[in-house]
């Protein structure tokens, strides 16, 4: 009767393990959503532009739809690959995280325009691609990720420190990666809304 208690806790614990910690088919869902939300919201903030939309600044030091776009396809390249190549590999956070609070907290804090940031160098936009490419590289690397969030069983079990001093797990570097993708469309969407944007 022992033996077999011990077994059945040796099973129930490989399969925690198996399927991931603390991540919910709810969370998954929600995730996926989100990816899907943010990518769409992209892809309707630069349809139909012109040249001179694609362009237009308003400031010399602002970036225009084509640069935050570029900047939004590498951000998503790089914090992707950082994610499969380092997060998912990572050790296992403290244990009692509130990951409902941090999953919270990155999806309030991370789209809020009135905290303002800084890209690293090697994100700041450099003609490198075209409108079109920096779309088709977008959606490419949004395709990846939404497989690899449907598709990991163990996001809460690979932890790292994020920009902000804070462990993250895999999950929530992906919840800040599409965050970041809104960020930005609302920065597009600024742009756009400028008084001086070209009509046509």
């Amino acid at each position: 009767m022992k033996s077999t208690s011990v077994l059945s806790g040796a099973l129930l614990f490989l399969g925690t393990l198996a399927f991931g910690q603390g991540l919910t088919q709810a969370d998954r869902e929600r995730g996926v959503q989100y990816l899907d939300q943010t990518r769409d919201g992209v892809v309707a903030a630069v349809k139909g532009l012109s040249d001179a939309q694609w362009k237009f600044k308003s400031a010399p030091d602002r970036w225009s739809v084509a640069e935050t776009l570029e900047h939004i396809a590498k951000s998503e390249e790089f914090l992707f690959h950082h994610l499969t190549e380092t997060v998912a590999k990572a050790p296992a956070g403290p244990v009692g995280r509130d990951t409902a609070k941090t999953d919270a907290a990155i999806l309030a804090m991370i789209p809020d325009r009135s905290h303002k940031a800084k890209a690293p160098a090697e994100l700041v936009p450099t003609s490198t691609w075209t409108p079109a490419e920096s779309l088709d590289h977008f959606l490419k690397t949004r395709a990846d990720m939404t497989g690899f969030l449907a598709s990991t069983p163990d996001l809460r079990d690979h932890v790292e420190n994020s920009p902000f001093g804070q462990p993250w797990d895999a999950y929530e570097w992906t919840l800040f990666i599409a965050a970041h993708s809104e960020r930005h469309t609302k920065q597009i969407l600024e742009v756009k809304a400028d008084p001086n944007f070209s009509k046509n």
